[in-house]
């Protein structure tokens, strides 16, 4: 722990906040010289390793992310022409699959076609690990790819539960004014709250917590959430 760690969390009190008053604390008590990424972490009362209670999802943050992903859009035919009409920075067929496996990977994002999953189903070991495995439960297996690349490209977050029943997510960066900051916040928790699974038995949002890179975290009170859980 370095000083200036330290004096950061000599100011961040020890009972939970609102998403309104964090923001503003976490963007005072910032002492990085480089413009940190805001992540959320939250503590589910979920056991991932039962298919019925696994969590995961997409938001598209109101505010983006402050950073525009590269895409990567792998397509046949006419959906590489509407890939590339709609911004994607990368367009291939199934000849950039033995690429990736050959190291490359200047991307941030993978869309693929249906038709496409055949061949990009050998990148499992490759996308998986690193989360870029495109996936029609996020919308990123898909014949849509306009609209796949415009929501990436918005500022479209993926989230997913890990083993240990906790999700971390980006919510932007500590530039951002206070109230993009606040309602990118309030859209990820909600996002999540949507998410329950059925089968999630006891309190669901056990903790939520906000940080940057290199501050300390703000507890954030879950209250009016857990009220939105049961209704």
């Amino acid at each position: 722990m370095g000083k200036k760690f330290e004096a950061a969390k000599k100011q961040v009190p020890e009972h939970p906040l609102t998403i309104e008053d964090a923001i503003p604390l976490l963007q005072k008590v910032k002492y990085a010289k480089f413009d940190e990424t805001v992540e959320l972490t939250a503590r589910l009362g979920v056991d991932p390793k039962h298919a019925d209670q696994m969590v995961r999802g997409t938001v598209v943050l109101p505010h983006g992310l402050g950073k525009s992903k590269k895409v990567l859009v792998i397509a046949g035919g006419e959906k590489q022409k509407e890939a590339q009409e709609a911004g994607a920075d990368h367009v291939a067929g199934e000849e950039v699959v033995d690429k990736i496996n050959g190291g490359w990977m200047d991307f941030d994002a993978v869309v693929a076609t249906p038709d496409m999953m055949r061949a990009v189903g050998r990148l499992g070991k490759v996308l998986g690990p690193r989360g870029l495995m495109p996936n029609p439960k996020t919308g990123t297996v898909t014949f849509e790819i306009a609209n796949a690349v415009k929501e990436i490209k918005a500022g479209k977050v993926e989230f997913r539960v890990d083993k240990t029943g906790i999700i971390h997510a980006p919510v932007g960066k500590t530039s951002f004014a206070p109230d993009s900051l606040i309602a990118n916040t309030h859209a990820l928790v909600d996002s999540i709250v949507k998410a329950k699974p059925a089968a999630a038995k006891g309190k669901y949002l056990k903790s939520v917590t906000l940080s940057s890179t290199m501050g300390p975290g703000i507890r954030i009170d879950t209250a009016h959430h857990d009220v939105a859980v049961k209704h």
